[in-house]
């Protein structure tokens, strides 16, 4: 099947349309009608290579929400019609102690939504900035009835990677919580963490977030780089979530930490600086990172946000203007999501 896409085809060019060829799909397969993409931070990072080395030309997009349009003659768990989604997965052994635990974004022979190879067929996969995504059935996710379309798409990447450490380290009522960063992640994590009752203090070097992190929820701001702010929280939190997307000094934040505290990354992808260990065995501390979720806890994910109401923060933009959203990115300290409206995509004459 021929579809239209948008693809990076060297690390320093734009990305551009491009069409490719889309596998028929198999008996365990289903085929996606693409209604929206999420935009991502590791997809500029895939398009420029930056994880290396990347197989160019490299469709990104792994927040995807569409309409099956065909399943193969063995599916079972969706059928023509069905709103779904897929997320940064599309593939796993199945057989290893991680999968059968639930926790394929674990499994050392996972497949992701796009620049792996895809065991079916052999060929690089392909993400969701396409017209149409073909993917086995038990990667594809349930997006419940009440939660809007193009709000879900950022849930199943900046979604996933919050709600799956906030839950596997037992947030809850009277803990308290520091997120670090409002971006993409971390003002997911802000609303997150809130809704499941802890006290919650966003951490950023940008004092103009703080309207915004209030207005997700955060019962209080600290800025990092005030030394008698980050003074006053020495040894408060429970459970810091560092949501920012390059490495840094992690020190400052763990003096944050209260005995028994941990200190999980999620955001960071580059090595990160020095820290002195008497700091973690003084109070017995950890650090500690977390990879989005397996297959059952993001359909959790996505059956609490719709029954919490909990949505990121996006705008809305057609494929053609990928360029602009992914400059925008790199340049601007963000607290929402670009999401590309497929639909209304590839409309040039």
């Amino acid at each position: 099947m021929k579809t239209k896409a948008y693809a990076a085809h060297s690390a320093d060019t734009p990305l551009k349309e491009f069409s490719f060829e889309r596998r028929e799909p198999t008996d365990h397969d289903v085929e996606i009608e693409v209604l929206y993409c999420g935009v991502c931070h590791s997809d500029i990072h895939q398009a420029h290579s930056d994880w290396g080395p990347t197989k160019y030309p490299v469709v990104p997009g792994h927040e995807i929400v569409g309409r099956v349009s065909r399943t193969g003659s063995k599916v079972t768990k969706h059928q023509v019609g069905d709103i779904v989604g897929v997320g940064c997965l599309v593939n796993s052994c199945g057989q290893c102690d991680a999968c059968q635990r639930g926790l394929q974004q674990y499994c050392d022979n996972s497949v992701g939504t796009y620049n792996n190879i895809d065991p079916v067929d052999g060929e690089v996969t392909k993400g969701g900035y396409s017209q149409i995504e073909v993917v086995p059935e038990d990667f594809v996710l349930k997006i419940p009835q009440g939660l809007p379309l193009d709000q879900a798409a950022p849930l199943l990447c900046a979604g996933i990677t919050t709600y799956s450490p906030i839950r596997h380290w037992k947030v809850g009522k009277g803990t308290k919580v520091g997120v670090i960063g409002l971006g993409g992640l971390g003002h997911m994590a802000v609303k997150y963490a809130k809704s499941m009752g802890a006290e919650v203090h966003l951490i950023t070097t940008s004092p103009g977030k703080a309207a915004k992190a209030k207005e997700y929820g955060a019962d209080g701001v600290i800025v990092s780089t005030n030394a008698e702010a980050m003074k006053k929280y020495a040894s408060y939190f429970d459970f810091l979530l560092d949501t920012v997307p390059v490495g840094h000094d992690p020190q400052p934040y763990i003096d944050l930490l209260a005995v028994d505290g941990s200190l999980v990354l999620v955001g960071p992808i580059s090595p990160m600086g020095d820290f002195h260990g008497r700091s973690l065995i003084g109070k017995r501390r950890a650090i500690a990172g977390s990879d989005i979720g397996g297959i059952p806890e993001t359909q959790e994910m996505l059956d609490y946000s719709a029954a919490h109401n909990i949505l990121p923060e996006i705008e809305v933009i057609p494929i053609e203007k990928i360029n602009d959203a992914y400059k925008t990115m790199m340049e601007k300290g963000m607290s929402y999501r670009y999401v590309i409206d497929m639909k209304a995509s590839f409309k040039t004459a």
